[in-house]
């Protein structure tokens, strides 16, 4: 694919909106020769094109689609890859591959295992630049099994819970390692389940939003572009500590903590946050988007916790000036880094 071409492609991925006159200033040519290249991309089928004149909106066309529903008894997720999804990928960079591969079996094999489903839908798709996956069930719901195994109050716990990692249902037989990594290596990862929603892009704190359509059991859905730097390896090794080869550093978003409405003041809704944090050797706190804490809650999340358990390291992050002064009051840990 030409230089020109991928320069069409990234502006109509940009903004479907007004794009000949986008791409004539980028490529330094007239618009016409712009509206050329963008008609032989939709005679080539890389491009859709909707609407007319001023009011023209162009798309990513897809260029491979499957999808496929198992029973989930007796299913084989390494099966299902080999042979409906790896085909479709086969020409990407191996990096790319191996990302698909671990995070398509590994939300496969949960929904087998987890999910207490009849049926598992498995589907992807692919654009030019991107694809995008997804794993269905016909479950509970993954938070709502998660709310029972660790007899929580409220489901919206459960998402903090997966946002640490080393949680699973079944310790036996699984590490919990996969729905944490898979949020991380992906370009965007998203779990939707009853009315809530968990919403993790690569490199940022991830939201929770409470609302909208019930979704019975649960759909996962993971996009990655095709030229992704990213490895498995390089997201292992960041959650490692140096010269060891586990998993024992977490960063977990604050703000998950903080349900709608709430502020973030009691030692109670600090016991929640720091729940299971003693299973690691550090532990990031992010506070991206919370304002203010109380006294409370900081007392019992950096002197209390800290001091019951020093083998687990605090740091924290993208704390507000406020936040921070909170934590220095109770001689807590400033910002990581």
């Amino acid at each position: 694919m030409d230089d020109d071409t991928l320069t069409a492609l990234r502006s109509v991925q940009a903004d479907g909106r007004h794009v000949a006159v986008r791409l004539a200033a980028s490529l330094g040519v007239t618009r016409q020769a712009a509206t050329a290249r963008l008609n032989k991309l939709l005679e080539s089928g890389l491009l859709t094109r909707v609407g007319q004149g001023a009011g023209v909106i162009y798309g990513l066309g897809v260029t491979h689609q499957v999808q496929q529903s198992f029973p989930a008894i007796g299913l084989s997720e390494d099966r299902v890859w080999q042979s409906l999804l790896r085909p479709v990928l086969a020409d990407l960079p191996a990096n790319v591959r191996d990302i698909w591969q671990y995070g398509m079996t590994a939300m496969i094999n949960n929904a087998i295992d987890h999910s207490g489903g009849r049926e598992v839908r498995v589907g992807l798709r692919r654009t030019a630049l991107a694809a995008e996956g997804y794993v269905m069930d016909d479950g509970e719901g993954i938070f709502v099994r998660i709310q029972r195994a660790l007899d929580l109050f409220d489901p919206r716990e459960a998402i903090l819970e997966l946002a640490k990692g080393k949680f699973t249902t079944d310790p036996d037989h699984h590490s919990g390692e996969g729905i944490f990594f898979a949020s991380k290596v992906f370009d965007n990862f998203q779990i939707l389940s009853g009315a809530l929603r968990f919403r993790q892009d690569a490199g940022d704190a991830g939201l929770m939003t409470d609302g909208g359509d019930e979704v019975h059991g649960t759909i996962i859905r993971m996009a990655l572009a095709h030229d992704s730097r990213r490895s498995m390896r390089s997201v292992f090794d960041a959650f490692a500590l140096p010269d060891e080869f586990t998993f024992a550093r977490t960063v977990v978003p604050v703000r998950l903590a903080q349900h709608e409405g709430e502020r973030l003041v009691s030692r109670s809704q600090a016991k929640r946050l720091t729940r299971r944090f003693e299973r690691f050797q550090s532990v990031v706190l992010d506070f991206a988007g919370v304002e203010e804490i109380g006294q409370g809650f900081a007392d019992e999340v950096f002197r209390v916790f800290q001091r019951a358990h020093p083998q687990t390291q605090l740091s924290s992050t993208g704390m507000s000036d406020a936040v921070a002064a909170m934590v220095k009051r109770v001689g807590g840990a400033g910002p990581a880094g």
